[in-house]
């Protein structure tokens, strides 16, 4: 059993940066991949990044590619998501989520979600 709690979201201007944290509880955070996704009101939810276990390799929705970065420390339990160059399309409530599976922008491959933390960002 994996439990994530994140933190980090809140209301910034466009243009400006957000760091999110998703941290986990048990002992075998870093035998899972971790990933970002977002919802904004009305529409599905959408992979935004996501990391391999080791954090070797990393993945990104084109949407974000070159502004956002996610990076892990499993000694920590934590999976962070750095965001610059904010834009108000960005504005989601923002998830992370685990799994062993292999397909890591796909939400169904995802067996643990957190509670999500809202990020506004204002024209």
């Amino acid at each position: 059993q994996v439990q994530l709690v994140e933190s980090g979201g809140g209301l910034v201007q466009a243009g400006g940066s957000l760091r999110l944290s998703c941290a986990a509880s048990g002992r075998t955070f870093s035998s899972y991949a971790m990933g970002w996704f977002r919802q904004a009101p009305g529409k599905e939810r959408g992979f935004v990044a996501a990391i391999t276990w080791s954090g070797g390799n990393t993945y990104y929705a084109e949407s974000v590619k070159g502004r956002f970065t996610i990076s892990r420390d499993n000694a920590k339990n934590t999976v962070y998501l750095q965001m610059n160059s904010l834009k108000p399309e960005d504005t989601a409530n923002y998830y992370c989520a685990a799994t062993k599976g292999t397909r890591l922008s796909r939400v169904s491959e995802y067996v643990y979600w957190g509670q999500g933390t809202q990020v506004t960002v204002s024209s």
